[in-house]
C-alpha cells in the first residue's frame, strides 16, 4: 500500500474509532443503555486493520493542513447535536475507508461498507 494510502486511512480509521467510542459513551453513561452502547461497541471492535505499524509510521499529525478547528467544529447546541455529529463522522470516515481499501483489499473494504450502512440503520433508530 502506498504511504498517501496510509496516511488517509490511518486518519479516517482515528476518525471512525474516536467517533465510534463517543457515542459509545454517550449510551453508556448518560442513558445507561448496555444493548446500544455494547453495539457500538462491537462496531468499533471492527475497525480494526493487521498494519498498526505501518499506519504509525504514515502518520503526520503535525503537519494537517487541516488540523485547526473550524468554526462549525467548535461548538454543540446539545447532545443530540454531539450524537448527529458523531454519526455522520463515523459514516464519511467508513465511506472513505471503503473507497481507498478497494485499491487494495477489496474485501475490507466491503467490511467497512458493511459497517456504514450499520450506522445508518443505528443512527435512524437512535436520533
Amino acid at each position: 500500500m502506498e504511504g498517501l494510502n496510509l496516511r488517509i486511512i490511518d486518519a479516517n480509521l482515528n476518525r471512525l474509532r474516536e467517533g465510534l467510542r463517543v457515542l459509545e459513551d454517550i449510551f453508556r453513561y448518560i442513558h445507561d443503555d448496555f444493548k446500544t452502547a455494547s453495539t457500538i461497541k462491537n462496531l468499533r471492535h471492527k475497525t480494526k486493520l493487521d498494519i498498526h505499524k505501518e499506519l504509525l509510521s504514515s502518520r503526520d499529525a503535525l503537519n494537517d493542513v487541516l488540523k485547526p478547528t473550524t468554526s462549525s467544529e467548535a461548538k454543540r447546541d446539545d447532545l443530540n447535536s454531539v450524537m448527529i455529529a458523531n454519526f455522520k463522522r463515523t459514516q464519511e470516515s467508513a465511506r472513505v475507508l471503503e473507497e481507498i481499501l478497494k485499491l487494495s483489499n477489496s474485501k475490507k473494504a466491503e467490511e467497512f461498507k458493511a459497517l456504514r450502512y450499520e450506522l445508518y440503520e443505528l443512527e435512524k433508530n437512535l436520533i
